[in-house]
This record gives C-alpha cells, sequence and structure tokens, in this order.
C-alpha cells in the first residue's frame, strides 16, 4: 500500500477519534494562524497542495472546537526555521526543546523523544557511545540540514564536519538514499522521523524493516512539542493556542496518533509518551 493510500485510511481513523475527544475552550484566537510545515514522516505530510500528519490534524480538529484556525504551507526545513526566527511563522511543529529557540518562543511539550544513530542491520558491532563514533574515522553520517537535538548533538555534528565524514541532506528521503547506497554508513534523527519517511518513497521503502537504532548516552531525551512565536503573536493568541496544545498534551491524543502509525520497534528508542 503506497503511503497516501495508507494515510487516506489512518486519517479518517485519527479524525473519527480526534472528533470524540471531548476538549472545550473558553479561548479563540483574534486570527488565522500561519503555520509553515515540512514533510516530516507521518508527523507532516506533504503531497502536493495536501497537507496533513498527525500534528495537522490534530490541530485542525482542535481549531473546530477552539476558533484558532490554522492556515498550513509547506517549505523546505531550513526555510521554515528562518521563517520562525524572522516572525514570520506564528509556530513552529514538530521542534525539539532547545535554548536557541526558547530565545524566539513559548515552547508546550507534547511528547519526550530522541535522536539516535540510524544504520542498516548487520554484523557490524554497535556503536555505544560518542567516543566511539568519534574514533571510527571510516565511517560516516549524514544528517539533514536545519534538523537540531541540542547541544550535545551539535557537538558531534560539528566534529564529524572537522573530521571531513559529515554528509549534509536537504530531507530525510535524500538522507535515506545516501545510507542505502552506502555512501554514509550512519544517521543520526528521530527514528520516527527516518521511519516515516523511508516507508512513504518507493526508491527507499525497502529499507525499512532492515533499520537498526543504536542509541548514544550522550544524546538524552528531550522534549518535543510546538513554539509559539514571541515576535508574530499577541499574549491573548499564544493563551488561546496554550491552552488548546496543553488540553491535547493532557489528553494522550498526541500520542494515540503516533502509535497509530508507528510501529512499536520504531517508537521504543526514540519516543515516549508525556
Amino acid at each position: 500500500m503506497s503511503m497516501l493510500t495508507k494515510w487516506q485510511v489512518l486519517r479518517v481513523v485519527l479524525l473519527s477519534f480526534l472528533g470524540l475527544s471531548p476538549l472545550h475552550a473558553r479561548a479563540a484566537c483574534s486570527r488565522v494562524i500561519n503555520a509553515p510545515v515540512t514533510s516530516l514522516g507521518y508527523s507532516v505530510i506533504v503531497n502536493g497542495d495536501s497537507i496533513g500528519g498527525i500534528y495537522p490534524d490534530l490541530f485542525r480538529s482542535l481549531s473546530s472546537k477552539e476558533t484558532c484556525q490554522f492556515l498550513f504551507s509547506a517549505v523546505p526545513r531550513a526555510r521554515l526555521e528562518v521563517l520562525f526566527e524572522n516572525g514570520q511563522a506564528d509556530v513552529l511543529f514538530p521542534a525539539i526543546r532547545t535554548a536557541k529557540r526558547d530565545e524566539l518562543g513559548y515552547f508546550i511539550p507534547l511528547i519526550y523523544t530522541r535522536a539516535t544513530l540510524i544504520s542498516l542491520q548487520s554484523a557490524r558491532p554497535a556503536i555505544h557511545s560518542q567516543q566511539e563514533l568519534l574514533e571510527q574515522k571510516n565511517l560516516k553520517v549524514v544528517v539533514v540540514r536545519g534538523f537540531d537535538y541540542g547541544e550535545a548533538y551539535q557537538a558531534i555534528i560539528a566534529e564529524l564536519q572537522k573530521q571531513g565524514r559529515l554528509i549534509v541532506e536537504a530531507d530525510t528521503v535524500s538522507a535515506a538514499r545516501v545510507l542505502k547506497s552506502g555512501v554514509a554508513d550512519f544517521s543520526i534523527m528521530a527514528p520516527y522521523i527516518f521511519a516515516g519517511a523511508v516507508q512513504g518513497d518507493t526508491r527507499v521503502e525497502d529499507i525499512a524493516d532492515k533499520l537498526r537504532f543504536d542509541p548514544l548516552p550522550e544524546l538524552p531525551w528531550s522534549d518535543s512539542g510546538i513554539y509559539l512565536s514571541k515576535k508574530s503573536l499577541s499574549q491573548d493568541d499564544r493563551n488561546a493556542l496554550q491552552e488548546m496544545m496543553e488540553k491535547a498534551a493532557r489528553s494522550g491524543m498526541v500520542w494515540k496518533g503516533f502509535s497509530r502509525y508507528y510501529k512499536p520497534e520504531v517508537l521504543k528508542e526514540g519516543n515516549r509518551p508525556r
């Protein structure tokens, strides 16, 4: 089944579930919320002019009750970060909490996540630490431009860059193609992002059941959620959005959405409910 067909079926199930969720808020946004997005596994699916996925459909369902409406548009990940920095995006999601982003927006946690080493299954011994990874200088690593999993991640990436071992791609599917080709030995990102991307692209879907996830102690569990812009949103609109998102988090709707779309082995190493 293609990703689009699979998504259409799953979307009906998720929206049916969301429609039964008793979330009622008093607050309302004063205007439409500008929400540029980038394709990210099943979290956000961009197919031409159609934008869906766990988060967009969750927000659409909430907006029918909370009267905060969202305008979604598709942009590259790196561009998305720039728009948020400049106050041209009201929200940034899904996003790992980082010190840099905290300067730009108010963070609302929805789930826990972490980046792991991702490789194709092989007899090669697992790498258990940042030091082991950096010492094996024959191994190359591919990452996606604009992804940020905190200071430890940035330190690893910077050292790999110095060693000439880093490959940077524009999106997750491109990173998966590099890994499949053998040009890179590992990727570093949240497992659900990588797994969702390969399941939806015929060029790499054959590696979906061959993925290996190896956590590194230096890459800890982090909050993942949504940022509300300090630049573009009024205090009242931030309050309304915060109320919406916190109710969604408390209800367990976000985690249930992830559990419907991802295999347990994918979520095991990279995601936890709040």
